[in-house]
């Protein structure tokens, strides 16, 4: 008896050592491949900087006052300047001030949409893509299809004029012109694999449909999808801006960097500092996820090397 208990703490404890070490030399060799993509690790620095400006705007935005409803006529339409380095709006408000305050609404529509779309559209994926009767996978794929043929701008644009405008309902319309991508992808990775011998051996076994999916097909889907959804999230923060821009996202006198585009180019070419601002700050965070994504795909890509 003491002899199998020394034999089972021993496998406990190699149990807990060995994942732990191959799990850290794992983490080094994914940084090490995704640093080897100097324009990614220059992404990660923008999309970390911007979210630590965000976090702490209370404190790096010059005058935090200005963010909300705020009017000074007395400094309306000052150009760049030391006092104010982006200028000044026609109510005299600080505009690198509201870019920094508008970075929170930016990331939020992309962060969240995609806290939101990606369970639900790969789970549909995976019920579709797995389940073997027919009629679940048709009407889930049926559906997809109708909204994949439809232009996402039009379709977002539609669902957003019958809403409030808000960067809740700007979501909200994104979120359900968006999932059918992750669904068809998730889908057409589960058919190619639901027929591998893991998943075979597992179904033999006797493991649950369930288990199946969440356990043993999911996992080996996880790398496009993560992929994908660190390309998208620039994409979404760009199509909120859009919103903005069209007067169907946040509202003043809340700071949103279409809305201060759209309103700057009203003043376009002598008050450029209104929307080339903006329009820059928008383009610099795009920008960034993008590179973080092109480098995650990169390092995703060459996993089996």
């Amino acid at each position: 008896m003491e002899e199998n208990n020394v034999i089972i703490k021993q496998d406990k404890k190699d149990d807990v050592t060995v994942p732990k070490r191959d799990r850290t030399e794992e983490i080094r060799r994914l940084w090490y491949k995704f640093s080897m993509n100097k324009l990614s690790v220059a992404g990660l620095f923008i999309v970390v900087f911007v979210i630590i400006v965000t976090l702490c705007r209370k404190w790096m935005a010059p005058y935090p006052e200005h963010a909300g409803a705020f009017v000074d006529f007395s400094n309306a339409s000052k150009a760049p300047s030391f006092a104010h380095l982006m200028g000044t709006d026609t109510l005299g408000r600080d505009v690198l001030s509201r870019v920094i305050y508008a970075f929170k609404g930016a990331l939020t529509m992309g962060i969240g949409v995609l806290i939101v779309v990606v369970p639900f559209g790969s789970m549909l994926g995976l019920i579709a893509g797995y389940w073997r009767g027919k009629f679940v996978s048709t009407i889930i794929m049926r559906i997809a299809d109708v909204f994949l043929a439809l232009p996402a701008l039009i379709l977002v644009l539609c669902v957003s004029s019958v809403m409030e405008p808000n960067l809740t309902n700007s979501m909200l319309a994104l979120c359900i012109s968006w999932w059918p991508w992750y669904t068809r992808m998730v889908y057409g990775m589960v058919v190619s694999t639901r027929n591998e011998i893991y998943v075979k051996s597992a179904e033999i076994l006797g493991a649950s449909k369930w288990h199946i999916m969440m356990k043993e097909i999911l996992p080996n889907c996880m790398a496009p999808i993560f992929t994908k959804m660190t390309l998208d999230i620039g994409w979404a923060i760009l199509a909120g801006a859009t919103l903005s821009f069209v007067g169907m996202g946040e509202q003043a006198p809340i700071p949103s960097l279409g809305e201060m585009v759209s309103n700057g180019v009203n003043y376009l070419p002598d008050q450029w500092w209104l929307s080339i601002f903006p329009a820059l700050a928008i383009m610099v965070i795009v920008l960034g996820f993008n590179l973080v994504g092109d480098g995650i795909k990169d390092m995703l890509s060459n996993e089996g090397d």
